[in-house]
C-alpha cells in the first residue's frame, strides 16, 4: 500500500498540473463578447443613468399630483397689563394668561399651466431613451473592444503556431547540415548559419509569447475572468462572412446608429423646449380649499361653541403679462439651438457614410490579400521544395536553402494574420452600422 506521505507528495506534485487545468478557458467569439457585456463596468454604470432617468420620469410626473399641507400650532401667552381703556369708554378686562390651538390644512391643484407639466413629462420620457441609446451605444464599444482583443489574441496564437513548425524544421535542417559538415560535404559556416537561423526564430517565438501574455491579461479584464486565465481561440477560423451591397449597409447604419438617434430625439427635446417656454406666456388657473381649527378656548378638547372650524374653497388665475415680450427672445434663442442639432446630424450622417464606406472597401482589400497570400504560399511551398532538393544534392548553398525557408514560414504568418485582420474588418464593418452586437 502506498503511504500517505506518499499521496501527499504526489498530490502536491500534481497540483500545478491541476492548477493549470482550471486556468485555461476555451471562448468562442461569441462567448467572449458576452462575457464582456456581462462584466463591463461601462455598461452598469450606463444601467444607472437610466435608472436614474426613470427616477427623474416619476418625480416630474409627481409635479401633476396635487400638493397637501396640515398643520397644528399651540400658543401659550401670559398677560400681566391684562386692563386696557380707550378714551371714555368702559374698560376692557384681558385674562392673566390665554391658551390657544390653531390648525390648517390645505390642498392645491394645477388645472391649467399653459401645458408646461405635460411638456416637462413628454422631454423627461425623451432624456430616458437618450440614456437608453446611450447604454446601447456603450454596449457596442463594449462588444468591439472584446472583438479587437479577440483577435489580437488569435493572431499571436496562429503566429506562435507557425513559428512552432519553423523551429521544429529549422531544428531537422541544423541536424542535417551538421551531418553533411560531418561527412565533408558543407563548411562549418553553412552549420554556423542554421544556428543563427534557430536563435533568430527563438527570440521571436519569446516576443511572441511576452505579447500574448500581455493581451491575454488585458482580455481577462475585459472579460471579468481570473487574471491567470489562459484564453483559447475556439472558431475563430471559420469561413469568411460574404459582404452584402453598401447601400444594404448605409441604410443599416441611418436606421441603427445610436449618435443618429440620440440627435433625433434631443431634436424632440429641443421642440418641448420652445413649447415649454412659450406656455409660460399663458395664464395658470388654479383650485384650492383650505380647512382652518381655532381653539381659544385653552383646552385640548372644547366643549361646544368654544372652537371655529371653517372651510374655504377658491380658485385662482394669475398671468404674467410681461412673458408677452420678455419671452420672445428665449423663443429664438431655443430655436436656434434647434437648428444647431440639426446641422449637428447633418454633419454626422455625413461622417457615418465616409466611415461605413472606408471600412466596407478594406473589409473588401482584406479579403483580396488573403487571395494573393495563398497564392504566394504555393509558389513559397514549391520554391521551398526545389532549394531543399538542391541543397540535399550540394547545388544550392546554406544561405539559399534559409531563404526559401524563411520566406514560406513568414507568408504562412502573413497569411493568418492577414485571417484576422479580415474578421476584425468585418466586425469593424458591422460596427459602422451601429450593430456589431447581433450578427455574432
Amino acid at each position: 500500500m502506498i503511504s500517505t506521505k506518499v499521496k501527499l507528495l504526489l498530490i502536491g506534485l500534481s497540483m500545478p498540473f491541476i492548477l493549470q487545468a482550471q486556468t485555461t478557458k476555451q471562448l468562442s467569439l461569441q462567448e467572449a463578447v458576452d462575457l464582456g457585456i456581462a462584466n463591463s463596468k461601462n455598461l452598469k454604470l450606463s444601467q444607472q443613468k437610466i435608472d436614474e432617468a426613470v427616477a427623474k420620469l416619476a418625480t416630474v410626473k409627481d409635479n401633476a399630483l396635487p400638493t397637501a399641507t396640515v398643520s397644528f400650532m399651540y400658543n401659550h401667552a401670559e398677560i400681566p397689563t391684562n386692563t386696557l381703556k380707550i378714551g371714555e369708554g368702559n374698560p376692557i378686562h384681558l385674562p392673566n394668561r390665554a391658551d390657544a390651538f390653531v390648525g390648517t390644512a390645505a390642498v392645491q391643484e394645477l388645472v391649467y399651466g399653459g401645458g408646461k407639466l405635460k411638456y416637462a413629462q413628454e422631454s423627461t420620457k425623451l432624456l430616458k431613451e437618450l440614456a437608453v441609446l446611450d447604454a446601447d451605444k456603450n454596449k457596442e464599444e463594449v462588444s468591439y473592444a472584446v472583438v479587437n482583443g479577440y483577435f489580437s489574441l488569435y493572431k499571436l496564437l496562429q503566429s506562435k503556431k507557425v513559428v512552432a513548425q519553423n523551429l521544429t524544421a529549422i531544428a531537422k535542417q541544423l541536424k542535417q547540415a551538421q551531418r553533411f559538415y560531418d561527412q565533408g560535404l558543407v563548411t562549418k559556416n553553412d552549420v554556423l548559419r542554421f544556428q543563427l537561423q534557430q536563435a533568430n526564430i527563438s527570440l521571436t517565438e519569446m516576443e511572441i509569447e511576452n505579447n500574448r501574455k500581455i493581451v491575454n491579461y488585458n482580455l481577462d479584464i475585459l472579460l471579468g475572468l481570473p487574471e491567470n486565465t489562459d484564453i483559447e481561440i475556439k472558431g475563430a477560423d471559420d469561413t469568411l462572412p460574404q459582404l452584402n451591397s453598401l447601400s444594404n449597409y448605409l441604410s443599416a447604419a441611418m436606421a441603427n446608429r445610436q449618435e443618429l438617434q440620440q440627435l433625433g430625439l434631443q431634436h424632440k427635446v429641443a421642440d418641448y423646449n420652445i413649447k415649454s417656454i412659450k406656455a409660460n406666456m399663458l395664464p395658470t388657473v388654479g383650485l384650492g380649499a383650505n380647512l382652518y381649527y381655532v381653539n381659544p378656548s385653552g383646552n385640548f378638547f372644547p366643549s361646544s361653541q368654544q372652537y371655529l372650524m371653517p372651510i374655504t374653497l377658491g380658485a385662482n388665475i394669475s398671468w404674467n403679462i410681461a412673458s408677452i415680450w420678455t419671452n420672445k427672445n428665449k423663443v429664438a434663442e431655443a430655436k436656434v439651438q434647434q437648428l444647431e442639432i440639426d446641422t449637428q446630424k447633418d454633419i454626422l450622417t455625413d461622417n457615418v457614410k465616409t466611415e461605413l464606406n472606408r471600412n466596407y472597401q478594406n473589409y473588401q482589400l482584406a479579403v483580396q490579400k488573403i487571395a494573393v497570400l495563398e497564392t504566394s504560399i504555393a509558389q513559397a511551398n514549391e520554391n521551398d521544395r526545389l532549394l531543399e532538393s538542391k541543397y540535399q544534392n550540394n547545388i544550392a548553398s546554406a544561405i539559399d536553402r534559409i531563404d526559401a525557408e524563411t520566406l514560406l514560414y513568414q507568408a504562412k504568418i502573413n497569411l493568418e494574420l492577414a485571417k484576422a485582420d479580415a474578421k476584425l474588418a468585418y466586425y469593424t464593418l458591422l460596427k459602422s452600422t451601429g450593430r456589431i452586437s447581433q450578427y455574432n
